[in-house]
């Protein structure tokens, strides 16, 4: 595993553990208005990990757990990150991307980590800062 990538993994980790928090206190609030387990399994994680996720990226291109590594997402033309671009990625990431690390696990990363299939689906690529 590439160095990049052992960052991007941990990255992910933290922004998970800070989501799930966020996710808890969320669904303390929801529990008494929505009855249905399938919002507060699926629909309530998922809503809330991209909500924060596009938010941070959004704003500066890193999340809490990327800047903690010492890394940053941009787009492959040196440009912002776009709306589209962000929610392509998170999309990809979230569904497709799993199953292709699945399929050929070998040439999953690309350009020693900093592209993954999700990156080169949205035009963005990861770069130590």
């Amino acid at each position: 595993m590439e160095s990049i990538t052992k960052k991007r993994t941990k990255a992910i980790l933290i922004d998970l553990a800070i989501s799930s928090v966020v996710t808890a206190g969320v669904e303390y609030l929801l529990r008494k208005k929505v009855k249905n387990e399938l919002v507060h399994t699926l629909v309530t994680p998922t809503v809330v990990m991209w909500g924060l996720e596009y938010a941070q990226l959004h704003c500066g291109g890193q999340t809490i757990g990327y800047k903690k590594m010492g890394i940053a997402l941009e787009s492959e033309e040196g440009s912002d990150l776009t709306t589209e671009q962000i929610f392509k990625r998170l999309l990809y990431r979230d569904t497709k991307s799993t199953l292709d690390l699945w399929k050929n696990r070998s040439s999953f990363e690309g350009e020693a980590g900093a592209v993954l299939p999700h990156d080169v689906f949205a035009g963005t690529i990861v770069r130590e800062r």
